[in-house]
């Protein structure tokens, strides 16, 4: 992939949503494959520790950048991406895709009535058609090849894997040879829970003012605290250190 970026020990492509759709409209036709996935300043912190994680993210095909901090912090350290790709627009984008080009999606992830609820307002919304199948996020790491396998099998073009970080990347990256069949594979992280309506996303004008984590930590703030409030501050170090050391 052309006109990568590389911060902070992470490779971000710079495409805008429009790119990034129509790499994997192309993708699909040709029946390659696109191992895809987005990182936030939350992932990015983690993977300067978790090697494992780093070698997932790092090893895809398409890295877009979900967060609207990380387009910042590549502006300020003079390597500016075009904007920001939420993963869960998306996913959005990409099913109302799948109505159109008849392409078959497996949703894999979240509890078991999340993910059913999620094919069922899908299937009402576009058709049931779109559906190559669905299961729940919870397994044993002895039932990955399996449930690999199984995905392999349904005639999926598209693969959309709504578990938390790093579970969801080192899944994908793991099993990518099993998952060869499968055109496009993708984490979604918490995504199928918007669309369910179990979690409200933030307004407009609070995800184009990178404020989109803090209505998140406002939703649930014995769980979210660390992640974002300790996470998002040691972003910030991480971007001034990297700063400072390339003058």
């Amino acid at each position: 992939m052309e006109n990568r970026i590389h911060i902070l020990n992470t490779v971000i492509d710079n495409l805008s949503m429009q790119d990034t759709i129509s790499e994997i409209e192309d993708t699909i036709k040709t029946g390659n494959q696109i191992h895809h996935v987005v990182v936030n300043a939350g992932k990015i912190v983690s993977m300067q520790s978790d090697l494992q994680l780093r070698e997932s993210v790092n090893s895809s095909d398409l890295i877009n950048a979900d967060g609207q901090a990380v387009v910042w912090a590549s502006r300020f350290l003079k390597k500016p991406l075009k904007e920001r790709v939420a993963g869960i627009d998306l996913m959005q984008n990409l099913v109302s895709k799948a109505e159109e080009k008849q392409y078959k999606i497996f949703f894999f992830g979240a509890k078991e009535e999340v993910v059913k609820k999620v094919v069922d307002i899908y299937s009402e919304k576009y058709s049931p058609e779109i559906v190559a199948g669905y299961r729940n996020g919870y397994f044993n790491k002895e039932d990955e090849t399996t449930i690999a396998k199984q995905i392999s099998d349904s005639g999926a073009n598209i693969l959309f894997v709504a578990i938390s970080s790093p579970t969801k990347e080192n899944f994908l990256y793991q099993n990518r040879e099993i998952l060869s069949k499968v055109n496009f594979i993708m984490g979604v992280g918490g995504s199928f829970d918007v669309v369910a309506g179990k979690v409200k996303r933030a307004p407009l004008w609070m995800q184009k003012s990178g404020l989109e984590w803090f209505y998140r930590f406002i939703q649930e703030p014995r769980r979210m605290w660390k992640r974002y409030l300790v996470g998002n501050t040691k972003f910030v170090l991480l971007v001034l250190k990297e700063r400072y050391r390339s003058k």
